[in-house]
């Protein structure tokens, strides 16, 4: 059974009304099916998706970026990669079912491939903690990645996690401390490392793997500090203004390429990945092998130089400015104005305060 968000409504009734006629049985038996009507309907409905995915709001891609039929890292790493060899444990506490890591090989060359896996029902959503990892999951990646700077194997990372874990054991294990030093591990790196923010990438959780040389977004993914529910819980203590939230927060791939935050942005099709699976595939595929094609001739210190660079040049350039020097300085006078007038009320009543307490104090004297 397909799950439909909220604005796919349309959509919804357009697919059911196709999977009705597709039926050869109705009430009076087998009838011949109307192909001519199928054909009607599913041109409305390629229309309308595109229609709709094109001008989805910054709340409505938040929801695509969650959908619960969204490829997942583990179906990336079983269709772009062979002999993959999943490894286990931080040698230190236990292992985190949260992420999948392990070696394998990309068009004959070794990598290490790094998955945040959420799940694909409840069961493994359970085992897998909803893609939150804990201190010994970001302690195995790093493991693993040092493993492969030893011997010259690049990093490849998928992204899809709301954030770290945020409970008690895991913060009495060392949760901040994790995450802090994946991050010094990513950043040490000689060796290049490619992520792929395919769902959501939330807060530190993410950037503990995010931290690359070359930093991609699926078109309908999301990458940000915290959640727009989060987020407006705490500016505006409702929820609701969810919308308000993202919009606000630029969590978009859109927003975040001009912020030269990540450095690509991968099409999805029509309708979100969750549609045409092979589609994304072979998008994400041709994006690796280019970057790691471009590694290649690159040395050591070159790709550790590479990935200091970037990170040092973002918000150089006025990318996260809001105003232009005229409204600030609009607003500059507006302050001051304002400033002014409510300390000339203040010493206002202050004057009369203290003649109020003058009268009073005669007359008690």
């Amino acid at each position: 059974m397909k799950n439909y968000l909220e604005f796919e409504k349309d959509i919804k009734a357009l697919e059911e009304e196709i999977e009705k006629l597709k039926d050869p049985f109705n009430k009076e038996g087998i009838s011949q099916v109307n192909t001519e009507k199928i054909s009607q309907i599913q041109s409305e409905i390629d229309e309308k998706l595109k229609t709709t995915y094109a001008n989805l709001n910054d709340w409505q891609k938040t929801q695509v970026a969650r959908h619960e039929e969204r490829p997942k890292a583990k179906y990336f790493i079983e269709n772009l990669f062979t002999d993959f060899i999943n490894l286990s444990g931080d040698r230190r506490f236990a292992d985190d079912q949260a992420v999948i890591a392990g070696f394998a090989k990309f068009f004959d060359q070794s990598v290490l491939v790094i998955g945040q896996e959420k799940g694909d029902d409840l069961d493994s959503r359970l085992k897998r903690n909803f893609g939150m990892m804990r201190p010994e999951g970001y302690r195995k990646c790093i493991r693993l990645m040092k493993l492969a700077d030893k011997f010259n194997i690049p990093v490849i990372s998928f992204i899809d996690t709301p954030g770290a874990y945020p409970g008690i054991g895991a913060e009495q294990r060392g949760q901040a401390e994790a995450i802090a030093n994946s991050i010094e591990c990513c950043l040490s790196l000689k060796v290049p490392i490619i992520s792929v923010i395919i769902g959501e990438g939330g807060s530190g959780g993410a950037i503990a793997l995010a931290s690359a040389n070359k930093i991609l977004m699926l078109e309908n993914s999301i990458y940000s500090v915290i959640s727009p529910e989060g987020c407006a819980s705490i500016l505006w203590r409702d929820q609701s203004k969810s919308l308000e939230a993202a919009k606000a927060m630029k969590l978009t791939a859109g927003e975040l390429l001009k912020m030269k935050i990540i450095d690509e942005i991968i099409s999805e099709p029509i309708g979100g990945a969750h549609r045409n699976r092979k589609e994304v595939i072979i998008a994400i595929e041709n994006k690796l092998k280019k970057y790691l094609d471009e590694f290649k001739n690159l040395s050591k210190e070159e790709i550790i130089n590479h990935r200091k660079e970037k990170f040092l040049e973002i918000g150089k350039h006025k990318s996260f400015g809001v105003f232009s020097t005229e409204d600030v300085r609009f607003k500059k006078d507006n302050f001051l104005n304002y400033i002014k007038s409510i300390s000339f009320k203040v010493n206002k009543k202050i004057i009369v305060i203290l003649i109020l307490v003058a009268i009073v104090g005669f007359f008690l004297i």
